[in-house]
């Protein structure tokens, strides 16, 4: 044994020794490894090199792996985009006769709308009514008071007094003038048989004559002042009842039962009977009945005819509808517009639809040939003009169309279908001709409805 291994063993010794105290009791000692045996760790920089190795390895293989994922699903998308068979929705195309529900906007108007001015000058005195009165024929709405009116009435009465008693003073000097007439005729015919029995003059005689002449041409100009006098009278009484029409007209009574929707003067403002010139008084509409006014577009105007049933009814209360009939139509069409006006004739006894509403009306027209009607999202427009899509043994056949009548949600074909073809609903945007497609099946709902 050398001295450095003894050294080393009486340097473990102790070790040994202190190891065996702390050892619990009854357990056995722990072999002891020889130093020249134990395994002596790599140094630092070789473990660090293994480490990245061992990353870098990892990572290129990770990548390498991913990579062959990736390049697996790229084919096995393509396989599925070259065997993918889209499905679609589609709808029996049906050609329908029945009567057309045509919606288009309207106006209401009053059935009756008047402007009345005053016809006579002067000073309101008197307004009974304002804007939103309901009023009666016959109702005074306004009293005018013309004092200078009342005046020129007062003297033409005065003067058709005179006239009056002028034609009386005529009739009496007509009386008077026809009894000395009758009185001249007589004592003529006695001076004439006294003449011949000799008992009188001849110059007696032809004086009696002369005055049975001036007695029948005073009773000529009796007559002709009778005629004057009464031209006179009846020139005074046109006076008085033209006067008593102006006076009239003082008061402003309604013309017809309505409301009063404007009103244009006040209490103590001048007006002027003038319609030019004269501020309006009021203006008075009959609202239990009113016109609606629809421009029928040149598609649907030639199936208007009067008497077709209409409903209207406000934007905002759906729910509630007003009956009425087409009354009237202009029958040309407007040349700026190539519509038709129509007027609704709507009962309003209760008022609740008022004039100047904006409303939607509700015709039924009827058909004039049956044709196929779609929905507008069936349609495709592309560079060969208007088509659809139709389905026959699960491949597209792109069919063109020509639209009769577009009606906003579908529209009505003029030729490209017959009915009973099945149209695709909403077409994807890359449908094409010939292309092959899987028709969805139909809920059971649509099912049982057919």
């Amino acid at each position: 044994m050398t001295r450095s291994s003894m050294d080393e063993d009486r340097s473990e010794a102790p070790a040994q020794k202190v190891e065996a105290e702390q050892r619990p009791h009854g357990e056995a000692p722990q072999t002891q490894v020889p130093f020249s045996e134990r395994e002596v760790p790599p140094p630092p920089r070789k473990r660090v090199f293994l480490i990245v190795l061992l990353v870098v390895g990892g990572a290129l293989g990770y990548g390498a792996f991913e990579h062959f994922l990736t390049d697996q699903r790229a084919t096995e998308t393509q396989a599925e985009a070259t065997d993918f068979v889209p499905e679609v929705t589609t709808i029996t195309a049906k050609a329908e006769d029945g009567p057309i529900k045509l919606t288009l906007p309207g106006q209401t108007e009053p059935f009756n709308q008047s402007t009345i001015y005053p016809r006579a000058t002067g000073y309101i005195a008197e307004r009974r009514v304002d804007i939103g009165s309901h009023v009666k024929k016959g109702d005074l709405l306004i009293r005018i008071s013309a004092p200078d009116l009342d005046q020129q009435l007062a003297q033409a009465k005065g003067q058709l007094a005179q006239s009056v008693a002028a034609q009386a003073q005529a009739q009496a000097t007509l009386d008077q003038a026809k009894a000395n007439l009758a009185l001249a005729q007589v004592t003529s015919q006695r001076y004439q048989k006294l003449t011949t029995q000799g008992y009188e003059t001849v110059q007696n005689n032809d004086n009696q004559k002369t005055a049975v002449q001036t007695g029948s041409a005073n009773v000529e100009a009796g007559e002709a002042g009778i005629k004057v006098a009464d031209a006179n009278t009846k020139a005074a009484q046109a006076t008085v009842d033209r006067l008593q029409a102006l006076v009239a007209f003082e008061r402003v009574e309604a013309p017809y039962d309505g409301v009063i929707t404007t009103r244009g003067v006040e209490v103590g403002d001048l007006v002027n009977a003038d319609s030019k010139t004269g501020t309006p008084l009021f203006t008075i509409a009959y609202d239990k009945t009113l016109r609606v006014t629809v421009h029928v577009p040149q598609a649907n105007a030639f199936s208007i005819k009067d008497g077709l049933y209409a409903t209207a009814y406000l934007p905002q209360k759906p729910e509630q509808t007003f009956s009425g009939h087409i009354a009237r139509s202009s029958v040309a069409l407007l040349n700026s517009a190539r519509t038709l006006d129509t007027e609704v004739d709507v009962d309003n006894p209760d008022g609740a639809l008022r004039p100047g509403a904006f409303v939607n009306v509700s015709f039924e027209v009827p058909r004039l040939h049956p044709n196929v009607v779609l929905p507008a999202e069936a349609l495709v427009f592309n560079k060969t003009g208007m088509q659809v899509a139709v389905v026959q043994d699960g491949e597209v056949h792109m069919q063109t169309i020509n639209i009769y009548r577009d009606f906003g949600k579908t529209v009505e074909l003029r030729d490209g279908l017959s009915g009973g073809e099945q149209v695709v609903n909403n077409p994807p945007v890359d449908i094409a001709d010939h292309m092959k497609v899987k028709v969805k099946p139909k809920p059971p709902e649509e099912q049982a409805k057919k």
